[in-house]
């Protein structure tokens, strides 16, 4: 991805973000500037991997395969493991019409994923099996405290106030059938290097062109542009 695109991309976010009144923390708006001359220690930020996340799956194509997130609070893995301290993770993120993030489980985490605002997601849900593929059984999920079974490759279709379940070994694809829509996640502490496993596979983080400089910063930047430690939960 160029930086440009990813500028205005961002740029976009916070307008939708504004106009859905869905409030940011402060961080947010830090320029580049900012982070190379924080007012205290921004360590917890960094190392948990808060802040905004844009990616097109090294694949190129991000308004057709895509995603723009937000990470506003996190953990680490040790923390999860122990029960002690922050054991959770909370992300906002945005899908367009015609886009869709691909189908990927997680072996950690469990997830809840709502609609906050906007139109409506689907998503296309599948047990893993052994090998990573597919399997043709039954999926059991949760929408809403509402316990049910779905065949495999069922595409459920979640309006606003609405919220889906997932375990860890359940493929979701997400998809906005119904125009651009507000998603909210609240999971366990969040590994985006290590806990991810998509099918097909693809990249996580983009490939970035640096075009431009940076408007705001993504986690991927971190480490280069504030001489900090890469993002990791670990």
């Amino acid at each position: 991805m160029q930086r440009s695109e990813i500028n205005a991309l961002i740029r976009d976010a916070e307008a939708y973000f504004e106009a859905e009144r869905f409030r940011l923390p402060p961080f947010a708006a830090w320029t580049p500037e900012d982070w190379a001359n924080p007012a205290g220690d921004i360590s917890d930020i960094v190392e948990c991997g808060l802040g905004w996340d844009i990616t097109d799956f090294g694949l190129g194509e991000y308004h057709a395969c895509g995603l723009l997130l937000f990470t506003m609070r996190n953990g680490r893995l040790a923390n999860l493991k122990s029960g002690v301290g922050k054991t959770y993770c909370e992300k906002a993120l945005v899908l367009d019409p015609g886009q869709h993030c691909p189908a990927h489980h997680h072996w950690i985490k469990v997830e809840d994923i709502i609609v906050r605002a906007g139109g409506t997601m689907g998503v296309e849900v599948h047990n893993a099996a052994e090998d990573g593929a597919f399997a043709d059984t039954d999926v059991a999920l949760s929408l809403d405290g509402v316990r049910r079974k779905v065949p495999a490759g069922t595409t459920l279709e979640l309006r606003p106030g609405e919220s889906i379940t997932l375990e860890p070994g359940c493929y979701h694809k997400l998809t906005a059938p119904r125009g651009r829509v507000l998603l909210g996640e609240v999971s366990a502490v969040n590994d985006d290097v290590k806990d991810n496993r998509f099918h097909p596979p693809v990249g996580r983080f983009p490939d970035i062109e640096e075009d431009e400089p940076p408007y705001r910063l993504l986690v991927g930047d971190y480490a280069s542009l504030t001489g900090l430690d890469r993002p990791s939960t670990g």
